[in-house]
């Protein structure tokens, strides 16, 4: 059967089909079957509801061969960040805007500052507490959305709030994403002008280049060359660990930074010189949020492991050995990093610190293409082109859509900032942003579903948010200088998040307003004399309850029926992933042919109706492949000059009008279901609103 074309793009976004109302995501009720209608007498129906969802199985304590890959892997994926932080971190503290001059006292007072936000950040905050707030094994701020937003459907001015954070949280996310290849390769080829000043306007040319190349091979997926990262990241930090080891050695002085009472000699001397330098000092800490995000690829243990056996020794060696060499000659500041290496070997490094950035760029590339993933799962973005590149490993997709917005951020960024020094006024907000709402949605997590005494989790939390304040307030001077361009780009998407949430659960509401009850229905055709024709229809809705605004239009328009008729709900639940053995949530034997089915899709996987329709064949239902129909529901929005309200829910005029263009961009249905091209009908519908 051919496919017909209808008046508009569809507006789904969400994990809802086109032409029906979205399934809402983790804030509504999706990991519970829909209630069946009540039956008339003369109603047969047949229901197969499964147990409840069963927690994918994880490795929860891998050991010998298993952990040490694991780890080496770990470090490709969730460290490269953190990693490449001291091409540029300690150079920017001594940076003229601060005033702070390379004094022996002043170096050791801003390492101890360095090495404390590493420990109480990093290795406590993030590594002994928040990893534990997961979400089936998943982390990062939209999975711990979900688990806060799962816990109840009621609106509340409270869990809108939380929403509020999470989402802007992860907006500031984006930013980073954008702003992280950049200053990490711009860091990298700046070790160029170390070399010979005359390699000074090679900088940003070969950074372009660099970062062009990176997202040009996207599409091919990062499993193979995944392999190559650990070991090439343990080549990294061990050169990095060696170079600070070799100067530490000759200058030992360095290490009574170790001793947190020289940040407070510092801090005590400087006053508010030493509080803004905080801005510069959480350079160290960008990338901390991937510890928790990749969280559900690798497993709490591999990566704490990785953190206190590799990562952190070898950081706080390299940061020892630049303060040395600062020590030692105090012109060294304007690039310790370098300036640790032999000259004889500095084109070496610079090789090895591209590659490196390159991997770190990666992570974040990476992690934003699953962001987005999950926020169309969760019903706050348009549908989009998810590809998948692997079909061994989870988690492996490419977004072109996000490929080309992160490719043009970047180029952005280089030609307008020019220099790490001058982008790294940008980098503080969008981390202390993230950290801060990080904090406040851990504490929610441990009191309300946990059932932590309050006492216990309010000095606690609070000990962190005092952190996080610290460092975001230091970065308000860097508001003006670039700082608000990871504001603007969070604020713009936080807008487009939730223009598409709330446009969506008012188009759904205009939906089931002319949406027939399905028992209705089918009174209404019993005893008909409507044509029954051989094959499957299938009838995408998210309404189990109601009869399709399509199936409605297709009898009024068709006037025939097929033999089998699914009516199939997608719903995405409040966790990463569903195994297959659990997709089907809901089965219905209807009269007169017709089934209901609800399955169900984690926000981290995207919908398959094929694997829906296999699984249904081996439960009894025949929906042979070649004699199977899908009917799809498009609507064509007509904006009026006025608000949009529906129920308790409002929209003003330019919010309405960027609903429009964001639902004409969305990916269609077709594929977004993976229904076969050729056996889709699409029938339209007009709405105005």
């Amino acid at each position: 059967m051919g496919s017909e074309t209808g008046k508009s793009p569809s507006t789904s976004g969400d994990s809802s089909p086109a032409g029906s109302p979205p399934s809402g995501g983790a804030d509504a009720s999706a990991a519970q079957p829909a209630p069946s209608p009540p039956a008339s007498r003369s109603r047969r129906t047949e229901s197969f509801v499964p147990p409840p969802l069963t927690p994918a199985p994880t490795e929860a304590n891998p050991t010998g061969q298993r952990l040490r890959i694991l780890m080496l892997t770990a470090l490709g994926v969730v460290y490269g960040d953190l990693g490449t932080s001291p091409l540029y971190a300690l150079r920017e503290c001594f940076s003229a805007e601060y005033g702070i001059a390379p004094t022996a006292a002043n170096v050791t007072g801003v390492l101890s500052l360095i090495v404390w936000s590493l420990t109480l950040v990093v290795s406590i905050k993030y590594l002994v507490f928040v990893m534990r707030a997961d979400n089936r094994g998943e982390g990062g701020i939209l999975a711990m959305l979900a688990l806060i937003v799962g816990r109840t459907t009621a609106r509340t001015t409270r869990r809108a709030v939380l929403v509020a954070l999470g989402l802007f949280g992860a907006a500031l996310l984006y930013g980073d994403g954008v702003i992280t290849p950049a200053i990490t390769v711009l860091s990298s080829m700046e070790g160029l002008v170390v070399v010979s000043p005359a390699f000074s306007h090679v900088v940003v040319p070969a950074s372009l280049v660099i970062l062009l190349g990176l997202f040009l091979v996207q599409r091919f997926g990062t499993h193979r060359v995944g392999g190559f990262f650990g070991p090439m990241m343990l080549v990294w930090f061990g050169t990095i660990a060696i170079l600070g080891l070799a100067e530490v050695m000759r200058t030992p002085d360095i290490l009574w930074a170790v001793n947190p009472m020289q940040a407070a000699r510092f801090a005590a001397a400087h006053g508010w010189g030493a509080f803004f330098v905080l801005g510069a000092v959480v350079l160290a800490l960008t990338g901390a949020e991937a510890l928790y995000a990749d969280m559900g690829h690798f497993g709490r243990k591999p990566i704490r492991m990785a953190w206190f056996w590799i990562v952190f020794p070898c950081l706080l060696l390299n940061y020892f050995g630049q303060g040395a060499l600062i020590l030692r000659e105090p012109a060294a500041v304007a690039n310790p990093f370098f300036l640790l290496a032999p000259e004889g070997l500095r084109y070496t490094l610079i090789a090895i610190a591209t590659i490196a950035t390159v991997i770190a760029s990666q992570a974040l590339i990476s992690g934003a293409f699953s962001l987005t993933q999950q926020c169309v799962q969760l019903g706050y973005a348009p549908r989009v082109t998810i590809v998948h590149t692997s079909a061994r490993e989870f988690g492996q997709i490419f977004i072109p859509e996000v490929n080309v917005a992160l490719a043009l951020g970047c180029v952005v960024m280089v030609l307008g900032f020019r220099s790490s020094s001058a982008l790294s006024a940008a980098y503080g907000i969008a981390v202390t942003g993230t950290m801060a709402v990080t904090s406040v949605l851990y504490g929610v997590i441990a009191v309300a579903r946990w059932n932590k005494p309050r006492s216990q989790v309010i000095p606690l939390v609070g000990g962190f948010l005092l952190l996080d304040a610290l460092f975001l307030a230091a970065n308000t001077i860097k508001i003006e200088h670039g700082g608000w361009v990871p504001l603007a780009l969070a604020a713009a998407l936080f807008i487009m998040m939730t223009t598409w949430k709330r446009g969506r659960a008012i188009l759904r509401e205009r939906l089931q307003d002319v949406m027939m009850p399905l028992p209705t229905f089918l009174d209404s055709i019993r005893g008909s004399q409507i044509p029954r024709v051989p094959g499957t229809a299938v009838f995408m809705t998210s309404e189990p309850q109601g009869a399709p605004v399509v199936l409605l239009h297709h009898l009024k328009h068709n006037k025939v029926l097929h033999e089998e008729i699914i009516l199939l709900s997608i719903r995405t639940v409040d966790v990463p992933e569903v195994s297959k053995a659990d997709r089907v949530s809901h089965l219905e034997r209807l009269e007169m042919g017709f089934v209901r089915v609800v399955a169900r899709y984690g926000f981290m996987q995207s919908p398959d109706v094929k694997e829906v329709l296999g699984i249904l064949r081996d439960m009894g239902i025949t929906a042979r492949p070649l004699s199977t129909s899908y009917y799809l529901g498009r609507e064509e929005l007509i904006p009026a000059d006025k608000a949009w309200k529906q129920g308790g829910l409002t929209m003003n005029i330019w919010r309405k009008r960027l609903f429009v263009v964001m639902a004409r961009n969305a990916r269609s249905a077709t594929a977004f279901f993976n229904l076969p091209p050729n056996r889709v009908v699409e029938l339209g519908t007009q709405i105005e609103f």
